[in-house]
């Protein structure tokens, strides 16, 4: 039979910690975005957006790798081993991981049906033709910018997926592991989200800039408007997560003093722990002189 958790207790110091990485990581994450923005002649928006989401899971992670376990007089764990879906909030995962899957088929179509731009660099363009004419109109999310948007999107899924793992396994309680897998997630989703409305945006007034786009380019846009209206609701939702770390998980039982007695319990046949608080040792001894009938 497994132990029960006999309720450890966080540092006082675990949330400003967590907060201060985070907040670390979106503001090194904008300043890189700055950066990059102006270059391309004005188009490196496009590097600067999977920049800033990796240095906001940096954040995150350097948080959660710098936050000691929780402490307590005893800790135990039970022997059902934990899974990462138990602790990641479902709904928002499976939301995430359909935009995800949009990016991905946004950016190798886009890479493949990309063009070179007027000075001759590749996958920066789309050119079409109609009724004898070339049209050509950039920024496109082709290889140029494609690429390093897939490189960020496949870090940041490393490693987050191996953040959420070494959560769910060691030490902790479970309203933590929540917590922390809720942060954990809507970083990559920062990630996700700012990646997906900045190559949807791209393309879309991409097509708007050409006559000759036709029916295709109506239907693609009918797809890339809500793909980006997703997108931009999701931005700010992550962001304010990651931002703003839940506390209920430093938070202390009140009048516990963060201390645990272990006693067996009667006629748990030796394998079985009860939770007393101080002073329960005197009580019972009382108890016994009191049945023992007077005897010495």
């Amino acid at each position: 039979m497994a132990d029960a958790d006999l309720g450890t207790t966080a540092p006082t110091s675990r949330a400003p910690v967590d907060r201060y990485a985070r907040w670390t990581g979106l503001l090194v994450g904008a300043l890189a975005a700055r950066w990059l923005a102006p270059l391309d002649h004005g188009d490196g928006v496009l590097y600067a957006i999977p920049a800033f989401g990796l240095c906001a899971v940096a954040g995150v992670l350097a948080g959660d790798a710098l936050t000691p376990p929780a402490r307590g007089s005893v800790r135990t764990a039970g022997l059902a081993p934990r899974r990462v879906r138990a602790y990641v909030p479902l709904r928002l995962t499976w939301l995430l991981v359909a935009l995800a899957g949009a990016l991905v088929v946004l950016l190798v179509v886009a890479g493949m049906i990309a063009s070179p731009d007027d000075l001759g660099h590749a996958g920066r363009a789309l050119t079409v033709k109609c009724a004898g004419v070339t049209q050509s109109a950039g920024p496109w999310p082709g290889v140029h910018y494609g690429l390093p948007m897939l490189a960020s999107f496949a870090v940041a899924t490393a490693a987050c997926g191996w953040s959420l793992r070494r959560i769910a396994t060691r030490p902790g309680d479970e309203q933590s592991r929540r917590d922390r897998s809720l942060a954990v997630v809507a970083a990559w989703g920062l990630v996700v989200s700012t990646s997906l409305l900045g190559a949807a945006s791209t393309a879309s007034g991409a097509l708007m800039n050409l006559s000759c786009d036709g029916t295709a380019g109506t239907v693609a846009n009918a797809v890339l408007w809500p793909l980006a209206l997703v997108a931009l609701v999701t931005v700010p939702w992550t962001l304010v997560t990651v931002c703003s770390p839940r506390a209920s998980w430093a938070r202390r039982t009140p009048g516990s003093g963060g201390r645990r007695w272990r006693v067996r319990q009667p006629g748990a046949g030796g394998g079985r722990w009860g939770a007393r608080q101080p002073g329960a040792r005197g009580q019972q001894s009382g108890a016994r002189r009191t049945g023992s009938g007077g005897r010495r």
